[in-house]
């Protein structure tokens, strides 16, 4: 993919806004080995590399790494990406420091990142303040993007995704009295329960408890067993990585055999529950087996790569690197204002996710899908 059509624009832009200080933060000319003048890039990362959702932030530095290593290789006298990495801990407060970091200290105009819902509602604020670029690759919490139309996100809301798993799932299962866990303290988790709620409500499926938790918790029991004595047709499960797979295996144990309904339950928490997790249903926005735009390409790269094959947390941050490279392409700039312009213009991209578009908000437009835990394995639910 060729970011800039000409590397005479970049020099060109580069002299003519020389006294913007942005543009002198951001982009430096520097001297190849060939002796050939290049320009580089600098993109500040926030997510996860310690903590509880560590895990998740390394699938994802191996999708942004994957994407840029193979964006910069498109052609060598395009404008090079670099990425500066902060660790956030998958916490508000860390969300916080990784972004004034990336901001004051590194200067740059454009951070990926964070990863939570909950860190992203502490962090995009600052992406306001300072007017520049924030897009996150997995926060799918409601109403994250209304806080600054600097603000992005590349995941599905939970609205859209919920809509159409209610939709798929009631009609196949036909369940009519369900109960419901969320993690009381992470956002995602509790608007997730919210929005379920609300489609229940919508449909006439009667809720017949809510059971919570909190993000670290490890025994479930005492919830699953006031669950189980209510004898519902289905269990909805809103929580973070760490927890999914603990509830699934407690179940099991319990020898409950509804059917789980668990948020973005991705193939690493499926291997991590074992056979505990056969028959759980999640919705989400990617399946290895898609065969949207690249995504065979990107499945065989990354697991040559890295040696494993790619999840969710991974594929939405491959493919944000790649709409970010779209609109610095279309933007011919690395101003933050002109890449918020050409993102919001953003239509119809294809992508490992399939068409992308950004909706006014800055949210994002694509299918969504409804997977099933069989064989050991997330595939379509059919």
């Amino acid at each position: 993919m060729k970011l800039f059509t000409s590397i005479v624009l970049i020099v060109t832009l580069i002299v003519g806004f020389s006294a913007c200080e942005r543009m002198s933060e951001v982009i430096q000319p520097t001297t190849s080995q060939t002796g050939d003048e290049s320009s580089e890039m600098s993109i500040g990362i926030a997510l996860p590399l310690t903590g509880p959702l560590a895990p998740a932030g390394t699938l994802m530095k191996q999708g942004f790494t994957l994407a840029i290593d193979e964006i910069n290789k498109a052609d060598a006298t395009d404008l090079n990406l670099k990425f500066i990495f902060e660790d956030d801990a998958g916490t508000a407060d860390g969300a916080v420091k990784a972004f004034n970091t990336l901001i004051d200290i590194e200067g740059v105009s454009v951070i990926l990142g964070p990863a939570s819902s909950s860190a992203t509602e502490a962090a995009f604020p600052i992406a306001k303040e300072n007017q520049i670029v924030a897009i996150s690759p997995t926060a799918g919490a409601r109403g994250l993007t209304a806080i600054s139309d600097f603000v992005f996100r590349i995941p599905l809301t939970s609205d859209v995704v919920v809509s159409k798993g209610i939709e798929v799932t009631h009609t196949k299962l036909g369940y009519q009295r369900v109960v419901t866990m969320y993690d009381e303290t992470d956002l995602f988790s509790t608007d997730r329960d919210a929005t379920l709620q609300e489609a229940f409500t919508a449909r006439g499926v009667e809720v017949l408890t809510t059971e919570t938790f909190e993000s670290g918790d490890t025994d479930f029991s005492a919830q699953l067993t006031r669950i189980q004595a209510l004898n519902p047709d289905a269990i909805f499960v809103s929580a973070l990585p760490p927890e999914k797979p603990g509830i699934l295996i407690q179940a099991d144990q319990l020898g409950i055999s509804v059917p789980f309904i668990v948020s973005s339950l991705t193939d690493v928490e499926v291997e991590a529950a074992g056979a505990a997790a056969e028959g759980a249903i999640t919705f989400t926005g990617w399946l290895p087996t898609d065969d949207t735009p690249g995504n065979q390409a990107f499945v065989q790269n990354y697991s040559a790569t890295f040696g494993m094959e790619p999840n969710a947390f991974a594929a939405s941050s491959y493919a944000a690197v790649y709409i970010l490279a779209e609109a610095i392409k279309n933007a011919q700039s690395t101003d933050s204002i002109a890449i918020r312009d050409a993102l919001t213009a953003i239509r119809d991209f294809d992508t490992v996710l399939g068409k992308f578009s950004f909706d006014a908000n800055g949210d994002a437009v694509y299918d969504p899908k409804v997977l099933i835990v069989k064989d050991g394995r997330l595939q379509a639910f059919e």
